[in-house]
């Protein structure tokens, strides 16, 4: 409850318009550890660095809730102009996509623009070998998001495209076991955004609990499942678990946000695990921002030193 207080309060300010100027104005220095630069350049240099320690990349564009049907097919062009970027510097692109950022919701020619955009987003992975992970956003979105990845699942594989569940909300047991037909590969999530208590645990443990039990369900099922969290005791409890079951290494892989534990991801790589690490990069930081900043109250001290020291 007590997270969930936390978590509320720091969201609810840092969408007050006069906090945002103020970060915007002082804060970029700081949020840099988060997120990799503002443009294609920086991103696929953190790429190439972390590829020197065996980590891989996960990378993300920056922007959701982009409010007009021209702004996001601009958007889709920018993903698509990043995964030609990496390809031509030897880079397989993995991106994740936030279908908001690309039109969901919005038709245009008798279809859902975030499903046409994705499409061609995918298409072009599929094209060079990369993968797409649309990414899950607040729980209004969940039944559309699910429903458009069955429809790229049949158009381009499983291969190139999956999706995440968030632990947090109480509907995602029965989405995962609804979405076993498919065989996806998911990325498994606690969940960052402020919701209600009437979709989403309110209580740390109880979201753990379901962490687990998302995990070990999908692994179970024979899926690739994506284990993102720096929890090092759910990190732990699933090494116990893949040994105790017989599951191979590169059935799952471990992710982790870039900046963020950067000694562990190097660990694990070297213990053989597949780690990837989600690299945000581009103007629109600020919402990914204040999400990380709502995660842990060691990350505000984090913050207003920074600023303080600017």
């Amino acid at each position: 409850m007590i997270d969930q207080l936390y978590r509320k309060a720091v969201l609810t300010v840092a969408g007050q318009k006069s906090i945002e100027n103020v970060v915007r104005a002082c804060g970029w220095g700081v949020a840099q550890r988060f997120v990799a630069g503002e443009s294609i350049q920086t991103a696929l240099g953190a790429v190439k660095e972390l590829q020197k320690d065996g980590i891989l990349a996960n990378l993300d564009l920056l922007g959701e809730f982009i409010d007009s049907p021209e702004k996001c097919t601009a958007f889709a062009d920018n993903v698509l102009d990043l995964m030609d970027a990496a390809h031509a510097q030897g880079i397989t692109p993995y991106v994740s996509v936030k279908l908001s950022s690309v039109g969901q919701g919005k038709t245009v020619d008798g279809e859902d623009l975030g499903l046409t955009n994705a499409r061609r987003i995918v298409g072009r992975a599929k094209q060079y070998g990369g993968f797409v992970c649309l990414d899950m956003e607040d729980h209004p979105r969940v039944d559309q998001t699910l429903a458009q990845l069955r429809i790229l699942i049949a158009a381009f594989g499983r291969e190139h495209v999956g999706s995440v569940l968030q632990s947090y909300l109480y509907r995602s047991d029965a989405d995962r076991a609804a979405l076993d037909d498919l065989h996806p590969n998911l990325r498994i999530v606690k969940g960052a955004y402020l919701e209600p208590e009437s979709v989403a645990m309110p209580v740390k443990a109880d979201v753990d609990a379901s962490y687990r039990r998302l995990v070990y369900a999908h692994m179970k099922a024979g899926n690739y499942v994506n284990v993102a969290t720096h929890d090092e005791s759910i990190i732990r409890d699933v090494q116990q678990f893949v040994t105790a079951n017989g599951i191979s290494k590169d059935a799952f892989e471990f992710q982790m946000l870039y900046g963020i534990r950067r000694d562990l991801q190097k660990q694990l790589a070297a213990e053989g695990y597949r780690v990837r690490a989600y690299i945000p990069y581009g103007r629109d930081w600020y919402a990914y921002f204040s999400r990380r900043i709502a995660e842990r109250p060691a990350n505000v001290m984090f913050v207003l030193r920074g600023m303080l020291k600017g």
